[in-house]
């Protein structure tokens, strides 16, 4: 079971409000935040919700190839504001949001890119 993950961004107060303003709408807030001074080498922020970070971003070189990260939701409505919410704050739609069928009946999901281009996804899989 995966506990966390991660992204390296090139601009760290750019990435920080797409992320802010787009992970809002599916709950999401940034949790914590820290310095070099407290990690010894780069900023960082966790995001999550119900009081747990589970998705960091990091100044740095961003990763290659782009990473695709998936956030589950409850609900299509979720997903259809997370997509609004991206796309208002910079990113590139990637797939608007509908179902996928080809992965199963229920997939609904939508993608953006973030401002280094990775593939960052809302996804509903009740019906």
């Amino acid at each position: 079971m995966i506990d966390h993950t991660g992204v390296s961004v090139s601009n760290f107060d750019k990435s920080k409000r797409f992320y802010e303003a787009t992970l809002e709408a599916i709950g999401y807030a940034k949790l914590k935040e820290f310095g070099p001074e407290i990690t010894g080498h780069t900023s960082v922020a966790g995001f999550g919700a119900n009081g747990v970070t589970d998705f960091w971003i990091s100044e740095g070189t961003p990763n290659e190839p782009p990473v695709h990260i998936a956030f589950r939701v409850d609900s299509r409505e979720q997903v259809d504001a997370f997509h609004r919410a991206g796309l208002a704050a910079g990113g590139k739609d990637n797939g608007a949001p509908g179902l996928r069928p080809h992965y199963h009946a229920n997939y609904y999901g939508a993608f953006l890119l973030d401002p280094d281009g990775h593939n960052i996804e809302a996804v509903c899989h009740k019906g």
